[in-house]
């Protein structure tokens, strides 16, 4: 009898640890975090080009943009959505549509370095939302996304500043997985900023102003 329970404690203290890293990794199984990474094309927007060399400004809060959406029963992370790279790349799209040259600049004072500069632009995001069909009860994919547009002269004087809107979605019932409907509506949002930007830059009040005072348009 009593060596049987000297068995049973032997077997426990060697059973002890692989069971608690097992109970670990089944934890840790259900509470990961599903990324998503934009990916997706642009096309190249039919656009009157404004004779003007722009700079760019990217900062890295904006090209490593990431989203995340958190569970609302646990609190957990739920899904994190990188969209940065494939802003970066709506832009250096965009941009060169509409402007005759474009700069790439690392910050605002490397204007110093580009005399020619007319005008520098960044782009930031203010808000981002995201709609699960599992979530609105609703057959679609959405995506929300608020941007603050900022253009200045090379000396930093405002020129213009502005906010803009971009919504997508995509069918639950085409894109079955979460992952491509995400990706898909993220990319139908992006699409959306791209034909209001290409077609209202020059109606942004401000923006315009400044281009009949420079004798652009």
């Amino acid at each position: 009898m009593i060596g049987s329970k000297l068995d049973l404690k032997q077997l426990f203290s060697r059973f002890r640890i692989p069971a608690l890293i097992f109970l670990c990794f089944v934890f840790a199984s259900c509470s990961s975090v599903n990324t998503i990474t934009i990916q997706g094309s642009y096309p190249s927007p039919l656009v009157s080009q404004l004779p003007l060399t722009l700079g760019v400004v990217y900062d890295n809060i904006f090209s490593d943009y990431s989203f995340t959406e958190v569970d609302e029963y646990s609190g957990e992370d739920q899904y994190v959505i990188n969209s940065g790279a494939s802003q970066v790349a709506l832009f250096n799209t965009i941009l060169p549509a509409v402007f005759n040259e474009v700069v790439y600049l690392n910050n605002a004072d490397d204007a110093v370095n580009y005399p020619d500069l007319d005008m520098i632009f960044k782009p930031a995001i203010e808000e981002f939302q995201i709609g699960l069909p599992q979530k609105t009860r609703l057959d679609v994919y959405e995506i929300w996304v608020k941007y603050n547009m900022s253009l200045t002269a090379p000396n930093g004087n405002t020129i213009a500043d502005w906010v803009m809107t971009a919504y997508g979605k995509a069918p639950q019932s085409t894109f079955g997985s979460v992952d491509d409907g995400v990706n898909e509506a993220a990319i139908e949002a992006f699409r959306d900023l791209a034909a209001t930007f290409s077609l209202g830059l020059t109606s942004i009040p401000e923006v315009n102003n400044w281009l009949q005072m420079n004798n652009v348009l």
